[in-house]
Order: structure tokens, then sequence, then C-alpha cells
């Protein structure tokens, strides 16, 4: 007898430019502008009829747990799970919130189960949170049987972090997840507008080649930096309202830079685009941040910023060309750890795998 496992996959992302003006809060009076990238590093989630994770190498069978009758989700992340006849029965506790979020908004009564898997470190800046809610809700909508498009599935999973668990952010994240690709994003308000970015193939393998992706080892909670941003803004605070407008016109230029090829352009807007952020709040940067940046600017970058919020999880550097090696040496050295990558133009994924009984 064969058994059908369903599974899906969602990409991280890398922000260029524009980072923060996907705010809705940022985009009321003037339009917010995005330029990022989804990358080969990606959210897994998996889901059967059967309960898999009964097998006798599963994670719950080697801690002698067995799954419930109903309901069964595991987090390989954290070694977490919940268990419960029916989806009305989770709750909200901070244990796999955003997994029992997704299940929950499709009202789906069968028994199964699922476990999640992320590739990324946690708190990386990196979006991983909404490409985890991208890749459940692709894998969920297909296991249902409906067939969402990719920008729905952006949204509805945007909607589930600010309203079901009231998580601040934009949605860049979950468009990046969603679509794959680099892409340039306009935001107006709640409404969205997505263009895939048509750089030339040699662009992309130069952005490949030179960029280097650095995990600072200090996870950081994105929530805080954006409720400290947020106050700052809405207190019409000159610096901080300054600073979002000009990364706007960041976004517009990094735009031109990557169409046109100007790679020199690209790591200096970078570098813009990071003065702009640290201009946002003091908890952008800290010293460690700093002593990364020195390492690698000594050693070959161009040009560099922090992913996401900042305050810690990645930092992104472009650099010289043929100088990439050293900057990764120079930045292992200081205590960061590399993470390899390349563009993902796929974005959203699932599909089946057939296991012969």
């Amino acid at each position: 007898m064969s058994e059908t496992i369903l599974r899906s996959r969602a990409p991280v992302r890398i922000d260029f430019a524009g980072g923060w003006t996907d705010v809705a809060t940022f985009c009321q009076k003037t339009p917010g502008y995005v330029v990022n990238a989804a990358l080969n590093v990606y959210s897994y989630v998996t889901i059967s009829e059967n309960e898999f994770i009964q097998d006798d190498n599963s994670p719950l069978r080697e801690r002698g747990e067995s799954p419930a009758d109903g309901i069964t989700l595991y987090s390989s992340d954290y070694d977490l799970y919940v268990k419960a006849a029916s989806i009305r029965e989770f709750e909200y506790d901070g244990n796999l919130d955003l997994v029992k979020a997704a299940v929950r908004q499709l009202g789906m009564e069968k028994k199964f189960s699922l476990i999640t898997q992320s590739i990324a470190p946690p708190g990386s800046g990196l979006g991983t949170s909404a490409s985890m809610g991208v890749a459940l809700l692709a894998a969920i909508n297909r296991y249902a049987g409906k067939q969402p498009l990719a920008y729905e599935i952006a949204e509805e999973a945007s909607r589930i972090e600010r309203d079901e668990l009231g998580i601040l952010g934009g949605k860049q994240d979950h468009y990046a997840s969603a679509l794959g690709s680099i892409q340039f994003l306009e935001f107006r308000g709640e409404e969205v507008r997505s263009s895939k970015l048509k750089a030339s193939r040699d662009v992309a393998l130069e952005l490949e080649k030179n960029l280097v992706l650095c995990y600072t080892g200090q996870s950081r909670l994105s929530g805080d930096v954006h409720a400290k941003v947020t106050g700052r803004f809405n207190n019409g605070d000159t610096e901080t309202v300054g600073a979002i407008e000009e990364m706007k016109e960041i976004a517009l230029s990094m735009k031109d830079a990557l169409l046109g090829g100007k790679m020199t352009s690209f790591a200096k807007l970078l570098n813009r685009n990071w003065d702009c952020q640290k201009r946002l709040h003091p908890s952008v940067t800290n010293d460690f941040i700093e002593r990364i940046f020195d390492a690698a600017f000594k050693n070959g970058a161009i040009g560099g910023k922090a992913c996401g919020a900042g305050g810690g999880g990645c930092i992104l550097f472009y650099c010289s060309p043929e100088r990439e090696h050293q900057v990764r040496r120079a930045l292992q050295k200081e205590g960061g750890t590399i993470i390899d990558f390349n563009i993902d133009f796929f974005g959203a994924e699932t599909w089946v795998e057939e296991i012969e009984g």
C-alpha cells in the first residue's frame, strides 16, 4: 500500500533597497518602493493523511510520544509539537502559533500530520517567518484541493501575521517568497504592485558571485525594532521621516542600476540605504555590527547593508571583483557565518512524493 506525502517550499529573501517603506504606515502619503531577491534558502512543509511521524525514526517516536488521533503539528527546528483532535482546539500560546493560524484559516477537519523546517537561522532578517507562512499556505491549500494565485498566498500570509498574530511588518517578504526572482515592488497603503525585475542573466550571475551574506549570530526580534521606528515616525521625528522618504528614492535608483547592469552604482546604493537604516533608530546597529562592516570594507567590500529590520541577523555585502573570498575569510574571523545562496526564480512550490508501502 502506497502513501502520498505532500510537500512545499518557499524561499527567503534579501532586500537590496527600500525595506521599511513596504509597511502601510510609511506609504500612505507617498508610495513605498522595494527591490528584493528571493534566495534558494527555503522553509519546508510536509503534510500526510497518515501519521507518518509515528515512524520508528521520527522525532516524536524517539521521545516516546505518540500522535493524537486528529491533527499533529511538529517543528523540526525547535523540536516542538502540538496535538489536537480538531482545529478548534488550537489556541495561540506561543507554541507554533503561525502553523496553527495557517491551519485554522482553511478550516480543515481532516486528520493529518504536518512538519515544518526552516533552513535560514532564526532572527536572520531574511523574512523567514513570511517564508514559512507562504510555504504553509501553499501546502495547506493544495492539500485542501484549492489553487490560489501567488499574490493571494502572499496577501493571506501577511494578513495572518498582522491580524491573527499581531506581528508588525510590511508585505515585501511575503511577495518575495510567493513570487521568487528579483522583484520591484510598489506599495500604496495596503495595495501592492509587483514586477519581476528583468535584469540580464549577466547581472544575476554577477550578484551571485560578488554578494556575500553574513549571519552575525545575533538573533533579533524585528517586531521590537519596528515598534521603535514606528513610534519615532508617528511622532514626526525628522531623521526617521527623512530616512524613510530617502529609501524610497534609493529603491527607484536601485531598480535602474540593476536594469542597466551598473554594479558599482548598485554597491553605492547599498551603502546609502544602510546610512538611512541607521538614521531610523539607534537599535538598528551596534558595536559588533559596525565591527563586521569595518572588517568587510577593509578586505574588499564596496557596498553593504543590514537585512530586514537590522539590529542583528544577516548583513549583505557587495565585493570588488575577485575580492569576495577575502571578505568571506575576514567575516568568519570576526565570528560571522557565511550563508551561501543563489537566486530563486520560482517562488513557492508544492509537489508530492509517492512512498511505496
